[in-house]
């Protein structure tokens, strides 16, 4: 029987989590399933996600029901559930956790969407999300928005595990990473300890050449030098992006400066990586983006997919400067790279606002019902 490639990228030094999260696939047993055959090592969840389990199925109703009876109100139901989730298979990841001594085996819960740009809401409600879901093995999502950098480096301080989300851009990354260093320093400089402090800078891919594609097509159509560029370049931004980072991660967490702190380093993880372009392969962004100490967190789909045909070799060191090259030729095709990674942060935040608002008012629609 051929070898599982999932299997296969944990001994190349990367981590897979599922970008998933519903009951049935905790209580049926599958994702244990999934932990003990393929290697799964951890789970991401966002408000999209809890929409669709909660709002698009018929598992939570019972619940949804009695706790409408109990007079809680709908964010209360919606806490109550979605906490509940991330608690089970935090248990089930439990010993993921204590056999890789607190590198992996976690389950991340995102801070209300609407909080985005809100540096103290942020903060008290990632306070009071990790209170109630007091488990070791838990981080608290947060955007990499501008407020949100502010509210990483203090929950750092405080010695809350991190997952920042929706970042885009190799600006924004660096300032990412000082915010997690930052808060590590807050923590030596009052004696704390930063031994277990757990964070990881989520980068959505996927996303990066689903927007800018179109754009390169048109270049193409206009033929000439830029259509040159922009044929070179299509489908490569975002991969080229993550070797970027990964580069920087490296010089960054494998210093001597950084090192002297005792911390963990702040792991990459690659996110939105199912593809958007049926033209491209579906493992395309887990494929290319191997590399010792990130994590890849994937769709069911894109797990199973990988799992029959996947090929894993490093790859995150391979062609760096070629990546390089594939971002300054973006600017020759009028590509303005910083724009675009602004935009699909605002838009992000926008669609999860979006599917937390929907998923709202269908737990409204289900307790009165």
């Amino acid at each position: 029987m051929k070898d599982n490639p999932l299997k296969a990228l944990e001994k190349l030094g990367q981590s897979i989590w599922l970008d998933y999260i519903r009951r049935d696939l905790i209580a049926s047993g599958e994702l244990r399933r999934l932990i003990g055959e393929d290697g799964l090592r951890g789970m991401t969840s966002n408000p999209s996600i809890f929409e669709e389990a909660i709002a698009e199925s018929e598992i939570y109703d019972k619940d949804i029901h009695d706790l409408a009876k109990k007079k809680k109100d709908i964010k209360a139901i919606y806490e109550t559930l979605s906490q509940r989730d991330v608690q089970n298979a935090a248990d089930e990841f439990r010993t993921v956790y204590d056999k890789t001594d607190g590198k992996d085996g976690y389950v991340s819960l995102e801070v209300n969407p609407h909080l985005a740009h809100d540096t103290k809401g942020t903060i008290e409600e990632a306070h009071r999300l990790w209170i109630a879901l007091n488990k070791p093995n838990v981080l608290i999502k947060v955007p990499a928005t501008v407020e949100g950098l502010q509210a990483i480096q203090q929950l750092i301080s405080n010695g809350i595990n991190v997952n920042v989300t929706l970042l885009f851009g190799i600006p924004r990354y660096r300032q990412v990473i000082k915010a997690y260093i930052d808060g590590i320093r807050d923590r030596t400089d009052h004696g704390k300890p930063v031994k277990n402090i757990v964070s990881v800078a989520s980068f959505f891919l996927s996303r990066i050449d689903t927007l800018i594609d179109p754009k390169e097509e048109e270049f193409v159509a206009l033929g000439g030098e830029q259509a040159h560029f922009a044929t070179k370049i299509r489908g490569q931004v975002a991969i080229s992006s993550a070797k970027i980072a990964y580069k920087i991660y490296k010089e960054t967490f494998e210093s001597e400066h950084f090192l002297e702190l005792g911390a963990s380093p702040q792991r990459l993880l690659w996110a939105s990586t199912s593809r958007k372009n049926p033209d491209y392969s579906d493992i395309k962004y887990v494929e290319a983006l191997i590399g010792p100490n990130t994590v890849n967190t994937i769709p069911l789909e894109t797990l199973v997919a990988y799992r029959d045909h996947g090929d894993p070799s490093p790859q995150l060191d391979v062609n760096v400067e070629q990546a390089s090259l594939v971002m300054s030729e973006l600017t020759e095709v009028g590509i303005d790279i910083k724009k675009i990674t602004r935009k699909l942060e605002n838009e992000g935040v926008k669609k999860f606002i979006k599917s937390f608002d929907k998923l709202m008012d269908a737990l409204t629609k289900k307790s009165s019902e």
